[in-house]
Parts: C-alpha cells; sequence; structure tokens
C-alpha cells in the first residue's frame, strides 16, 4: 500500500522541524493533530513522509525501534516516485505494532531541506491556501495515476473500473456524435510504465484512454451506440458511480466524479469540455467545470 508523498504535508513537516531547531544536532519534535488540521493523515502516512524526507536528505531524523523495517516480519519498500512503509500486516492500527516498533523523536534540517522549505515559503502549495489538500499530481501525470491520486484510490484496478463506470454514465447522456467527438481527443496512453497494459484489463485491448471511454465491455460498447440520449438527474448518477464502481463507504462519489473528471480534462479541447458539459445535469455540471 503505497504512501502518495504531499506537498502540502511536506511543507508543514518542514517548517514544524525548522521552528523546532535549538542548536546544533536535532531537536525533539512532536507533531500533533492541530498541525495537520483539515488533512486525514494517518500514523504510517506521517512516518511514511519523515522516513521518505529521511531518506532523501532534507532532514536528519532520529526514530526509535526500527524506522526503516527490515525486521524479518517488517518488509521496507521504498519507490523512486512513491514510497510505501509496510509494518507487518498493519496499517496504523491502534492495536498493531506500529506503535510499538517506529517512534519518530529528534529532528533537524539539512541544507537541502533549508533549501526546499524556502522555495515552499516563497510559493506556497495551493491546496494549504484553498483550505483544502489533496496529493500531488500534475498535468503530465498519467491518467489512471491521475484518478487514482486525486480520487483516494490505492491501486490503478479501482481508477479503472470508476473511471469506466462515470464514463458509461455520461456517454448515456451524449448523442453518438459527441460520444465520437469525445473519443477522438482520448487517444493518450493509460499509463506509459505499463506499455502493453495489461496490469488494466484482461485483454491488451486497453491501451488508451478512449478505450475506456468507448468501454473495453464489447455488449456496453454496442449498446451505448444504438440507444437514444438519456435524461439523468445528477443524485441518480452519483448513484450509479457510488453503487457500479464499488466504492468504499468513507468514499464520497463526489470525489472521484471529480477525480476523472478533471484527468479527463486534461486532454480535451476547450470546445470538447464545453461540448460535453451541455449534456450534464446542474450538479454533475458544477463538478464538471471546477475539475
Amino acid at each position: 500500500m503505497p504512501i502518495a508523498i504531499r506537498d502540502d504535508v511536506v511543507y508543514i513537516m518542514l517548517k514544524k522541524i525548522d521552528e523546532s531547531d535549538q542548536g546544533p544536532g536535532p531537536d525533539p519534535v512532536k507533531f500533533d493533530e492541530t498541525d495537520f488540521a483539515g488533512i486525514k493523515l494517518t500514523p504510517v502516512d506521517l512516518l511514511g513522509h519523515l522516513d521518505f524526507l529521511n531518506q532523501r536528505q532534507y532532514i536528519n531524523a532520529e526514530f526509535s525501534g526500527n524506522a526503516y523495517g527490515n525486521q524479518d516480519d517488517v518488509p521496507n519498500v521504498v519507490d523512486r516516485e512513491e514510497f510505501g512503509l509496510r509494518i507487518a500486516n498493519t496499517y496504523g492500527a491502534a492495536d498493531g505494532p506500529l506503535p510499538h516498533l517506529i517512534e519518530f523523536k529528534k529532528a533537524e534540517l539539512t541544507e537541502k531541506g533549508r533549501k526546499m522549505l524556502e522555495e515552499m515559503e516563497a510559493k506556497p502549495p495551493e491546496s494549504l491556501q484553498s483550505g483544502t489538500t489533496v496529493p500531488i499530481a500534475t498535468k503530465d501525470t498519467p491518467f489512471l495515476e491521475k484518478v487514482a491520486l486525486k480520487g483516494g484510490f490505492s491501486d490503478l484496478y479501482d481508477a479503472r473500473d470508476v473511471t469506466e463506470v462515470v464514463f458509461r454514465t455520461m456517454r448515456d447522456m451524449m448523442t453518438n456524435e459527441a460520444v465520437e467527438n469525445i473519443s477522438q481527443e482520448l487517444h493518450v496512453p493509460l499509463d506509459e510504465g505499463n506499455p502493453d497494459r495489461t496490469l488494466y484489463t484482461a485483454t491488451p485491448l486497453a491501451t488508451e484512454v478512449s478505450d475506456l471511454w468507448e468501454d473495453t465491455n464489447p455488449i456496453v460498447h454496442f449498446l451505448s451506440h444504438i440507444r437514444p440520449p438519456l435524461k439523468i438527474k445528477s443524485e441518480t448518477f452519483l448513484f450509479r458511480v457510488r453503487q457500479e464502481g464499488g466504492l468504499q463507504p468513507n468514499t464520497s462519489p463526489e470525489q472521484v466524479v471529480s477525480a476523472v473528471f478533471s484527468a479527463t480534462k486534461d486532454e480535451l479541447s476547450q470546445e470538447r469540455i464545453q461540448e460535453v458539459a451541455s449534456f450534464l445535469p446542474d450538479e454533475i455540471r458544477r463538478l464538471w467545470e471546477t475539475a
């Protein structure tokens, strides 16, 4: 279960460590809930970010226990793009091994860390300015990774599945001509790191975003071209996404719809963006326009 490194959390941590500096060497730093107000952060998320900063030499930190999980029952997973911290099979459970194995104690900023803090202070993360927090995702992030990050999915399989549900519901309200117009602009890779795309579908057919837009299910693909446009209310749209997308109870359909919308708009021209908006009902159109 990888931890996506968030710029808002990194900024808060660097600033708190800097403010706790009392002289040469690492000093005690105590993080509490008020430091991350409005941010959903588990103990594993907290330690994952601190360990990432420590291993990348932005901070010089001290941990009690085994911070890097190289015990036999605590595998360590570090990826160049994401940092995954696995503690036995428990992720921050109150009765699990995490509190007994690892405890963050002290830290100081390195020169590399001070430079990063200066750059972030000059231009703070936008999520902190707006009062909400989202994982880092840019226009150049591969489509399904972007949906997973912004939608809060732990893997790309879920991101793929919910994308097809959102796309299917969108198509149900659109004319065949409009559907084809959108398809022509979605001939972009699902994920540049997986050339054959077999990771995301039972067959190697889903090579582009347009494959998900047209639907990889041949029956659904056929039916979508012979039915007339439907009128779907916003609450029905969201209900379909929640039910057919298999969302977890703590995941809102609005969040995942917005994630798919945002990733999709990055691939479309303004003309196509406006065309899609013309078919969407009130609340869903608002999500589309603000994504």
